[in-house]
């Protein structure tokens, strides 16, 4: 990896375009190394997992929405949506596969995680890759480099620009990154992929209000956004459009006016020439639908519980952690909506009280239950909940930025007060499932999961047809990329609760 420094330059400076970090990102994606056997295998791990949780979600109403909105725009040859059949007559046009697939993957935050300087979930550069890829005949085997490229750049970008500083959203990073995801599938020239990076950074630059406050169904929407902003982007480059450009170090770009400044520099590493592209392994799974630094207090809830008995005993629970989580889903927030029984789906994934108090209560965490209206209106889970409160660790706080996997952490110290003053602790550094944990998540759980949550959504056959073409992945031909989705009884897809500008004409709205 080389460690590349990017700050603001005047114009009057001319940066030229190969120092710049837009076409060092496309010089990446556009070197043909060979993915790795265990890279394979961990994006076929992320298919699966993808595929699992938009199962889950496929009858919610964002879902049904997003669905309604891409089956009005056809493609041809196309790409497919989750739920349908793979069908010419049902595939459309791949920036609304992206769009609506994208959300479906996204809709209950339950899906692949990377945390460094800033956050991301890298598997939402999959729907949009995998619709071009569909779309324009691309094999199994350009599609694994493909998305081995858009989990390299998203990572890095990670670890070397911290968007969250700023309160710009993370899907930044993610714009980019399914660019240059796209531009290897498509086997473009770093010209082409370079035009394509600065134009979906350039769209994908939000605010983080998205994940605040009341926090509302834009939050899944947001990363789709995103992915077909990038398959646009990518369009418009072939056609021989431009960008603004250098977009990061331009006199009014990026760094200058979103980020940290003129006088600001950045370090982002990237693979060298010829290095092959394995940053996907670093990323993690959920095996709990949650905010991820919610994964490991789940767990230490889990274990909590049971030592704790009555939990009405309860005076106080301080939860020890760091600046990141108390800072965005702990009372460091100040949101007051993170303690409100009404608060939606959305904010309640991102109130680590809540989330820690139903833990202990239940001894585990379900994906719809756990949020029911009902549930989050108990009143003795209220008063629980009530009595939870977060604090940084400047401990936690080193350990969630480590550069050192073996020491990097996103858990945390809960101190337990009970009514006669006696305290009871504990302390977890990672989820159960991630990789340096409990149970690390192997591709029979990735499996497990799929099955879980495809049950009663998915039939066991057309499970099984699903699973048996990711197990094919590297000797797919363009034809049997459409096989990478999963047909649902129109019964169970959902409906979309009220008619567009995309089906005003229709009397009935569109059933997905």
């Amino acid at each position: 990896m080389k460690l590349h420094t990017i700050r603001t330059h005047k114009s009057v400076e001319k940066l030229k375009r190969e120092a710049q970090l837009a076409w060092r990102i496309a010089e990446v994606a556009a070197d043909p190394v060979p993915v790795a056997d265990d890279v394979i295998d961990m994006i076929g791990n992320r298919i699966i997992d993808n595929a699992a949780v938009a199962a889950a979600a496929i009858s919610r109403r964002p879902v049904a929405s997003a669905r309604a909105q891409a089956a009005a725009h056809p493609g041809r040859p196309g790409a497919t949506l989750f739920g349908l059949s793979p069908r010419a007559s049902c595939r459309v046009s791949p920036e609304w596969a992206a769009w609506a697939n994208g959300v479906a993957v996204r809709e209950l935050d339950f899906h692949d995680t990377f945390l460094a300087a800033d956050y991301s979930h890298p598997g939402d550069n999959i729907p949009a890759v995998l619709a071009v890829a569909q779309h324009c005949g691309r094999s199994g085997a350009a599609l694994l480099r493909g998305i081995a490229t858009a989990y390299e750049i998203q990572v890095n970008l990670v670890k070397g620009i911290c968007l969250h500083e700023h309160k710009i959203d993370h899907i930044a990073h993610l714009g980019p990154a399914a660019a240059a995801g796209i531009g290897t599938v498509l086997d473009l020239p770093v010209e082409t992929i370079y035009q394509a990076v600065q134009q979906a950074l350039h769209v994908t630059t939000t605010t983080r209000q998205s994940r605040k406050g009341q926090i509302s169904s834009w939050k899944a929407y947001a990363p789709a956004f995103a992915g077909k902003m990038a398959v646009e982007a990518v369009d418009r480059a072939l056609r021989g459009e431009g960008a603004p450009s250098p977009i990061y170090e331009g006199e009014d770009g990026v760094i200058a006016w979103l980020l940290s400044g003129p006088g600001a520099a950045y370090q982002v590493p990237l693979p060298e020439p010829g290095e092959p592209k394995r940053a996907i392994l670093e990323t993690y799974t959920k095996e709990h639908s949650a905010e991820y630094q919610s994964q490991a207090l789940i767990d230490l809830a889990r274990r909590l519980g049971p030592r704790l008995g009555d939990l009405s005993r309860v005076r106080e629970i301080v939860i020890h952690t760091s600046h990141h989580t108390h800072n965005v889903i702990g009372t460091g927030a100040g949101d007051p909506q993170k303690m409100d029984p009404n608060a939606s789906r959305e904010t309640l994934d991102h109130s680590i009280m809540y989330i820690f108090a139903v833990a202990l209560q239940d001894g585990g965490w379900h994906h719809e239950r756990s949020y029911a209206r009902e549930r989050a209106a108990r009143p003795d889970t209220v008063a629980l909940w009530h009595k939870i409160r977060t604090v940084e660790d400047p401990a936690w706080t080193r350990r969630y930025h480590s550069p050192d996997p073996n020491e990097k952490a996103f858990g945390g110290r809960a101190e337990v007060v009970l009514d006669d003053g006696s305290v009871i602790a504990d302390e977890i550094a990672v989820a159960d499932a991630h990789p340096l944990g409990a149970r690390p998540f192997t591709r029979q759980n990735y499996i497990d999961k799929f099955r879980t949550l495809a049950a009663g959504v998915i039939s066991s056959a057309e499970q099984d047809r699903f699973l048996g073409a990711v197990a094919r992945l590297p000797v797919l031909a363009a034809d049997e990329l459409l096989e990478l989705s999963f047909i649902v009884d129109p019964d169970l897809l959902g409906r979309a609760h009220a008619r567009g500008i995309f089906d005003w004409h229709t009397l009935d709205g569109i059933t997905g």
